[in-house]
């Protein structure tokens, strides 16, 4: 077998591989002479059919095998001996379009190699960890919503008006041009009037209604609504207004407590300050991590890939189109290219990425079964009743479990790189907290 390199540029590479026809019909003969004593067929004895027939019965298949295998096997070692790393999946193609058996195989393999990441020093890189202690007025806060979240209604006197934050209870009837259409009646349907839960307009018209009123109530679907056939419409909706109730106080005491499952309400109260700790340390993490990526991406230069940043800078594009175009859900759009700040977002997040890969390969950073498996259940959660499809599918699919496992890996590179980094605590605000995040936020990259 021989190897010839013909391209060899920045991080492009192309070779030329060369099979002799005398090397791959060895290979048939040894896969032949594996199988000879399995092997049963008629006129013979189990072990004793003659190599001869069998390579004329099975060889233009075993073919086929040992072709692959020495592309693989030759790839495999030019790897082992360059120590290139290809950055996508490398190119290969038979050069010889009348290739016949006898021949001698050639194939030409061609791809991009990793770049050389220099060495990181975390060590030098100083962070900044934005520290909020929940204060009492924060925890109140919280528990005055989660007895929101609990509100009770108490049914108004005969001939009350229904005000907002009032709860009407209403039937109604949805139709278009005369027309009633699908998912638009519902009877005893409770509805807080202020709560913005109906399309615009809907609510509002309900206001000053009393308990037995039939009120006419004409709205037009947004624009943009999610149901197709309703987008821009205009509609009139029959309501029947059965019951009108006023908000009654929700008592933020013991009893309270045990609907959540505390023991009490100070208990309850603990339970709140944990979860705002959690949260308030979610959202420094991420403030932090944001610092910390911005000083890796001035610290460290090399060349990229530039399949790699061609690949991301149009993957970039095309989720901020989506994201500009919501109403168009599958890909039948205009062709979408790149402009020069999606490649500059690309080439950043490509540069991080393969600096954060090299750093946890070098130091053994892997992603547990455990941590796969908590992952994958975590997901599973969205698909409630199809909980064991989606891990079954994902058991099956290895590039749905490459898309969980990559946010895992960086996570624990990035917490790998806090450890050796020098990180000062700063107290702060939840109002400054917030800030920091919307800053994010506002400039995501």
């Amino acid at each position: 077998m021989q190897v010839t390199e013909t391209l060899n540029e920045g991080l492009k590479r192309a070779y030329q591989i060369t099979v002799p026809a005398s090397e791959l019909d060895a290979k048939v003969n040894e896969k032949l002479a594996e199988a000879q004593p399995e092997v049963e067929m008629k006129g013979f004895r189990k072990g004793k059919v003659p190599m001869s027939l069998l390579k004329k019965q099975f060889g233009p298949r075993l073919l086929g095998e040992a072709m692959q295998e020495t592309v693989d096997g030759a790839m495999s070692k030019h790897f082992e001996d360059s120590g290139d790393r290809p950055a996508m999946q490398p190119e290969v193609k038979m050069t010889k379009d009348d290739w016949k058996e006898g021949d001698d195989i050639e194939v030409s393999m061609s791809y991009e190699a990793l770049p050389e990441i220099p060495d990181l020093d975390s060590s030098d890189i100083t962070l900044e960890k934005l520290v909020v202690t929940p204060d009492e007025e924060a925890v109140d806060e919280a528990l005055k919503s989660l007895a929101d979240s609990r509100k009770s209604y108490e049914q108004k006197k005969d001939g009350a008006k229904a005000e907002n934050d009032d709860q009407v209870v209403i039937d109604f009837k949805g139709s278009i041009d005369g027309e009633l259409f699908d998912g638009g009646s519902a009877e005893d349907y409770p509805l807080v009037l202020g709560s913005n839960s109906f399309i615009p307009g809907f609510e509002e018209q309900l206001v000053g209604a009393k308990a037995g009123d039939e009120v006419e109530v004409k709205v037009s679907f947004p624009d943009d609504y999610q149901a197709e056939n309703l987008k821009g419409k205009d509609a009139v909706f029959a309501c029947t207004v059965k019951e009108v109730k006023a908000p009654g106080e929700t008592k933020i005491d013991d009893d309270l407590a045990k609907g959540f499952g505390a023991e009490d309400l100070d208990a309850l109260k603990t339970q709140i300050r944990e979860r705002l700790v959690a949260e308030y340390s979610g959202a420094s993490r991420a403030v932090m991590k944001r610092k910390l990526l911005d000083q890796l991406d001035d610290k460290v230069s090399f060349d990229l890939p530039p399949s790699l940043v061609d690949a991301e800078a149009n993957q970039i594009a095309h989720q901020l189109w989506h994201e500009e175009n919501p109403e168009v859900q599958g890909h039948d759009h205009p062709e979408i290219t790149p402009d020069d700040e999606h490649r500059k977002l690309a080439e950043r997040r490509v540069r991080l990425g393969l600096l954060l890969a090299e750093l946890g390969r070098k130091n053994e950073i892997q992603v547990t079964d455990a941590e796969m498996t908590q992952a994958v259940l975590t997901q599973a959660r969205q698909y409630p009743g199809q909980e064991r499809q989606y891990f079954e599918f994902v058991q099956q699919n290895p590039q749905m479990r490459q898309q969980l496992q990559a946010p895992i890996f960086e996570d624990k590179v990035v917490d790998y790189i806090f450890e050796q980094a020098t990180v000062t605590e700063k107290e702060v605000t939840k109002a400054e907290l917030e800030a920091a995040v919307e800053a994010l936020e506002s400039d995501e990259g």
